[in-house]
């Protein structure tokens, strides 16, 4: 290998996608085992390269110089071989502060809480400190030295105004769950999260609801990346070029969620959607009936509407965790804001609102067989529908025109 990356656990890396797009080196992505790295660092077969989870401190020992940035946060994320002799630095410093000062977030004289203890959790105090912060906190499931656990955070903290997830709850393949209750912080006015599979974690979802300024990580990831690719080829990479790869690659990841009443033409605009722009389409009805073995009236009839949507939230989380799709989920998936939150992770919300009067009933919709239940359906849902969706696009004339209206406002 001569330019990669290494780490334990790398399915949910986008790095390879990221320095393509950077550089056209070969950069190749290398899962390494714990009781293997020993060998891989002192065989030095490689150019130069990048340190992910969890090897970031564990890799200091074998360096034969660490810059002052990598020595003072205590983590180092690239390595570069010069002649034999490896030279560490990190990366994700100048990654991060990249990332906070794009989205605006103003750390001065601010207290700042740090959600984990690992080498990422290093260099978002030495960002934060840097960037002016009142106070810094380390915050862990076990106290340390440095670091308090979540309940002394809730009891003392709980006045925080910053809050920098670097641990990897929520991160893919795991995306359910978030490593903090916010509810319990009243002042919390802005939020990074290190993660960026999902390039929205539930947590950042879940803070925007709430007003709260918050971002994931794919900034800071493509900052970085870029960093270190300037000290792999020694070129500079312009701030231009760090903002293009960003939007290529959400362009790359992002997927489509079209919501809205059964015949709304979720299903039509999803198939012509997807072929139009070469992504695959999931109608998680039919997924449903993929895993039950089972068609929906069959479910509804048997079991009734409460496992019905047990089975759908399971099956609307496994395919949130896909990127670059075009998902048509069902007519009631919003009923439940735990599939909303999943689905913005990656996804941006197409609200398909064709009139009520040119909706239709059919059989195999249990809800909505009759048209009085459809009308009653349509009442109790349409402002669930507006509430959460990114976009609403009326479906009352040429179905192409639908088409055109998301294909212009996703690609912008």
């Amino acid at each position: 290998m001569e330019y990669g990356c290494i780490g334990e656990k790398l399915t949910h890396s986008f790095s390879k996608e990221i320095h393509k797009l950077l550089f056209p080196y070969d950069y190749k992505i290398q899962e390494i085992p714990k009781g293997e790295l020993h060998d891989f660092m002192t065989c030095k077969d490689f150019k130069a390269i990048n340190v992910t989870i969890p090897y970031k401190q564990d890799v200091i020992p074998y360096l034969d110089w660490v810059s002052d940035t990598a020595r003072e946060i205590g983590a180092v994320n690239t390595i570069i071989n010069r002649d034999g002799k490896l030279y560490g630095y990190n990366t994700d410093f100048g990654g991060m502060t990249a990332l906070i000062k794009r989205q605006g977030i103003e750390i001065k004289d601010k207290t700042v809480l740090v959600l984990g203890s690992g080498g990422t959790s290093k260099t978002a105090v030495s960002v934060a400190k840097s960037l002016g912060a009142k106070a810094v906190v380390r915050v862990s499931r076990t106290a340390k030295e440095d670091c308090i656990t979540y309940e002394q955070a809730y009891s003392d903290f709980a006045d925080a105004e910053v809050i920098i997830n670097t641990t990897p709850c929520g991160m893919y393949p795991n995306i359910v769950g978030e490593p903090i209750d916010l509810d319990r912080f009243s002042k919390t006015e802005a939020l990074v999260d290190a993660i960026y599979n999902p390039l929205c974690s539930n947590l950042v979802v879940k803070a925007r609801d709430r007003g709260i300024n918050a971002i994931g990580g794919l900034y800071m990831l493509v900052a970085q990346a870029a960093l270190a690719a300037e000290l792999f080829v020694d070129t500079d990479v312009p701030t231009e070029k760090i903002d293009a790869v960003y939007r290529e690659i959400v362009k790359q990841k992002q997927n489509i969620v079209l919501i809205g009443m059964p015949s709304s033409g979720k299903t039509t605009v999803g198939k012509r959607l997807a072929s139009e722009l070469e992504m695959q389409f999931i109608d998680t009805d039919k997924e449903i009936e993929k895993v039950s073995g089972k068609t929906i009236p069959e479910i509804f009839a048997e079991s009734g509407e409460a496992a019905f949507r047990d089975i759908e939230s399971s099956v609307i989380t496994e395919v949130s965790a896909k990127q670059n799709c075009i998902i048509a989920t069902g007519g009631g998936a919003i009923l439940r804001p735990e599939n909303i939150t999943v689905l913005k992770g990656n996804g941006i919300i197409y609200f398909i609102d064709r009139p009520l009067q040119m909706l239709i009933t059919t059989d195999d919709r249990p809800l909505s067989s009759n048209r009085d239940d459809l009308v009653k359906r349509y009442n109790e849902r349409y402002d669930i529908y507006c509430g959460v969706a990114d976009k609403k696009v009326i479906n009352d004339s040429e179905i192409q025109a639908v088409i055109d209206t998301i294909k212009e406002d996703f690609l912008k």
